[in-house]
Order: structure tokens, then C-alpha cells, then sequence
């Protein structure tokens, strides 16, 4: 019985073995075909030129937000500027008044104008003043 145990042993061993290797067989012997699909995605090149313009364009946007409250600043100057001149023309409005009922009262003969500057445009809309016309002068055409 000791030999049959035996061959019924080394049977069965050679038996598993051989499984295995066919086994290893069918596992190496087929072909697998995977399906890959790489979805890298890299920016775009861009020129120089192209990186240069953009760069330009983020600076005029910060230039026109810099001058846009410049510019607000500025126009509440300008409204200042306005109330006090506007203050400053009534009071002498009230002093030339005030000087002609003087004049009145002590029998003064009122002063002549003097010449009047006005501002003319010019033609890119930039005001220049011009010559005072005087009552009498050289280049009245009345005389």
C-alpha cells in the first residue's frame, strides 16, 4: 500500500503541476488590448507678441481705473472752485454797489470802463483772451 499511496502522490503532484503551467500558458498566451485615452490637455502657445498685447491691455484697464478717480477727484475741486468764485463774484457785485452809491453820494462822475478782456475760442476749442478794446484807442474806427 506504501507504493500506491506514493504513485498516487507523485500522480497528483504532476497533475497540479502540470495545471499550473497550462494555466500560466492561457494566462501569457492571450492577447489583452487595453483602450487608452489620454486627456492631457496643454495651454495653447502663444508668441510673445501675443503675451506683450495682453500685458498692454491689463495696464491701459489699470491707467483708465487710475484716471477715472483722478478725474472724480478733480471734479470736486472744480465744484469748489466754482462755489468760491461764485462767492467771490456776488461780493463784488455788492462792492461795486456799494461803490456806486458812494460815487452817487459825494457827487463822484462815475469811472470809464476800462477795456474788457473776453476769451474767443480758437479753432481746437482752447479759449485765448483777446485784446481789450478801448474807448478812444488806436484802431477805433469811429475816430
Amino acid at each position: 500500500m506504501g507504493s500506491r499511496k506514493g504513485i498516487i502522490g507523485i500522480v497528483s503532484v504532476v497533475v497540479v503541476f502540470a495545471a499550473v503551467v497550462w494555466y500560466c500558458g492561457v494566462i501569457e498566451g492571450t492577447e489583452k488590448t487595453y483602450e487608452i485615452r489620454p486627456e492631457i490637455r496643454l495651454p495653447e502657445n502663444r508668441t510673445d507678441a501675443a503675451r506683450a498685447i495682453d500685458a498692454y491691455e491689463r495696464l491701459m484697464e489699470r491707467y483708465m481705473t487710475l484716471s477715472e478717480r483722478s478725474f472724480g477727484g478733480i471734479e470736486v475741486d472744480l465744484k469748489d472752485v466754482c462755489k468760491k468764485l461764485d462767492s467771490i463774484d456776488g461780493k463784488l457785485a455788492g462792492l461795486s454797489a456799494r461803490i456806486e452809491r458812494i460815487e452817487k453820494a459825494l457827487g463822484i462822475e462815475p469811472a470809464k470802463q476800462a477795456g474788457v478782456l473776453k476769451a474767443k475760442p480758437t479753432d481746437d476749442g482752447a479759449l485765448q483772451p483777446s485784446k481789450p478794446k478801448q474807448p478812444g484807442g488806436i484802431g477805433d474806427s469811429k475816430g
